[in-house]
């Protein structure tokens, strides 16, 4: 006698059926929901972070525009003293020291460090995502090359010993071995003194540029900073 499946039955089973799946798609569905929950509160850390590491970036950048642009001031005063024109004694220390000085290009990179280790794709908006990688991978090491290996921005190691060479003579130095005056007027061969005017023409123009580069990235950081607290809202 064959066995007949009452609609009862096909009932209760199509009902459990369903059932459980409704309870295994919520249960995924909850998952995905607090994966992706989870995902969105890690990528606002990030990006907060980042825009905090921005923001110093942004004084340490400036910090070495001063210095560059201090170094240009003093340019313009040796410059003065070569061509035997006036300047203020009082002022010889400080640009002398800030003559030749170098400087460093430091980035705090330990919010963009997480978000490589997390997966960059945890930024789910494209353009925020690639205007971040730029900065950090292209920007700011364009900026440390220049600063800290391309030659003619090393400004101590080349011009430093060849000005003393040739300057030093016409310098007072007071007994701690400070730069006290300069004694007018100075005494330089024609060919010293071409020398010397070429290399502050390049040490100027070289510092130019560099002020060019960090503006540059200033303005980039800045538009990245708009765009993270837009994305923060």
């Amino acid at each position: 006698m064959k066995n007949i499946i009452s609609i009862d039955a096909i009932k209760k089973f199509g009902f459990e059926f369903l059932s459980i799946f409704i309870g295994v798609f919520a249960a995924f569905a909850l998952d995905s929901w607090n994966e992706t929950r989870k995902d969105k509160y890690v990528e606002i850390k990030i990006l907060s972070e980042i825009n905090n590491g921005l923001k110093q970036d942004i004084k340490d950048i400036r910090l070495n525009i001063i210095g560059h642009q201090q170094g240009i001031q003093a340019v313009n005063y040796f410059q003065k003293i070569i061509l035997n024109q006036p300047v203020s004694k009082d002022s010889l220390k400080q640009y002398y020291f800030s003559l030749f000085r170098n400087f460093i290009s430091i980035q705090n990179s330990s919010g963009y460090q997480t978000l490589k280790s997390k997966g960059l794709e945890i930024i789910e908006n494209d353009s925020l995502r690639l205007q971040i990688l730029s900065l950090y991978e292209n920007d700011f090491n364009s900026i440390r090359k220049l600063e800290e290996d391309y030659s003619e921005l090393q400004f101590h190691q080349i011009y430093y010993n060849k000005f003393n060479d040739y300057f030093a003579t016409n310098l007072l130095i007071d007994t701690e071995g400070k730069p006290l005056d300069v004694r007018f007027p100075i005494i330089l061969g024609q060919k010293e003194k071409n020398i010397l005017l070429l290399d502050l023409w390049r040490i100027k123009r070289n510092r130019m540029f560099i002020l060019t580069i960090c503006e540059d990235v200033i303005t980039k950081i800045k538009a990245l900073q708009q765009n993270i607290e837009e994305e923060l809202q």
